[in-house]
């Protein structure tokens, strides 16, 4: 490969980038109040975690399913199951981020981590709101009893509340049980490259890889079974509860319906607008305010009121006969159609 090529490929790729940037930069001097508000959640989110931490009391082991027929990863194989989050976790991220360098640009980075964030901050105040109604024994080696890291000593000044201490007081959390923030993410990940993805197999092999997190989460003993079942039918009923409603119209679902869909759907779906498509190859796809909608609007309905459609092509002269407008030599009688 020549020098000159390399250069070449490498102005364009430079180009690229730069003008990715300068887009972005547009959408999110307009859409950075619920991306803020979203990261600081997620902060938020940490500090409820360590907080039940305070609140755990270990004791035995509850009864699960799961545990009698996944053997236990151990101590010396526990990280097999935080290997895999990490690669989903910077896998999704990286993915997100490749408008920057490939041509194949289907959205907007800002506005699909708005859309993502929306669903992890709703997710996550359910999952706050459920471990702290009930703290279970943590089945975690490190949350059982005996273990110094079962429970957080009191605090001694603000300053050591506030401190998450990411990532060891992640991974050595007790109390945040139900249900699992591991599968928050993951779901909501693979979701969304379900839905904005491109490469079928990807899609697949994302849901394959979802299943074997949620049985690495039970097989290292870091939640019940529960907390991973209730995550996947918050997620599940979150994207696909009417469709169970008529598959299974005798299953009641309803209180499972109201926890999950009608908060978190209602708040991404109808408070934040779908995604444009940028396959379409329109230049001017960017999202559209709403003073600039209202405009738009406007302006059609003078346009429609003078007598004029909205498609800037037609601009034909129409003269108006008995309250019927009558194109220029090319009239049809609506009259005449219906007959």
């Amino acid at each position: 490969m020549s020098p000159f090529y390399l250069a070449r490929s490498a102005s364009k790729l430079v180009r690229r980038i730069t003008s990715e940037v300068s887009v972005e930069l547009k959408i999110l001097s307009e859409k950075w109040r619920l991306l803020l508000a979203g990261l600081v959640f997620q902060y938020i989110h940490g500090l409820a975690a360590r907080g039940v931490h305070y609140l755990h009391q270990p004791g035995p082991t509850l009864q699960d399913l799961g545990f009698m027929i996944l053997p236990e990863l151990g101590k010396e194989r526990g990280y097999i199951s935080e290997t895999l989050f990490t690669f989903i976790f910077l896998s999704f991220v990286l993915w997100t981020f490749h408008p920057f360098i490939l041509q194949t640009k289907r959205f907007y980075t800002v506005l699909i981590w708005r859309r993502v964030l929306a669903f992890l901050c709703a997710s996550q105040f359910l999952r706050i709101v459920t471990f702290y109604s009930t703290q279970l024994p943590g089945p975690n080696y490190h949350c059982r009893q005996g273990s110094p890291l079962a429970r957080l000593p009191p605090p001694q000044n603000v300053a050591e509340v506030l401190l998450i201490n990411f990532p060891r007081g992640v991974i050595y959390g007790c109390g945040d049980l139900i249900f699992s923030s591991h599968m928050i993410f993951t779901l909501v990940f693979v979701i969304t490259y379900q839905k904005y993805g491109s490469i079928r197999f990807v899609k697949m092999l994302a849901w394959c890889i979802a299943v074997a997190q949620s049985l690495l989460i039970i097989s290292s003993r870091k939640h019940y079974s529960v907390d991973v079942v209730v995550a996947w039918l918050v997620h599940i009923l979150l994207h696909c509860g009417v469709i169970i409603m008529l598959l299974f119209p005798f299953v009641d679902i309803s209180f499972l319906h109201r926890y999950t869909v009608n908060l978190v759907v209602f708040f991404v779906d109808k408070k934040l607008t779908e995604l444009p498509d940028r396959s379409a190859g329109s230049a001017s796809i960017l999202p559209v305010s709403a003073k600039d909608k209202d405009t738009k609007l406007k302006e059609e309905n003078t346009r429609l009121l003078n007598g004029n459609s909205g498609d800037s092509a037609d601009r034909r002269p129409r003269a108006q006969m008995n309250g019927n407008h009558i194109e220029n030599e090319s009239h049809v009688d609506s009259e005449s159609v219906k007959t």
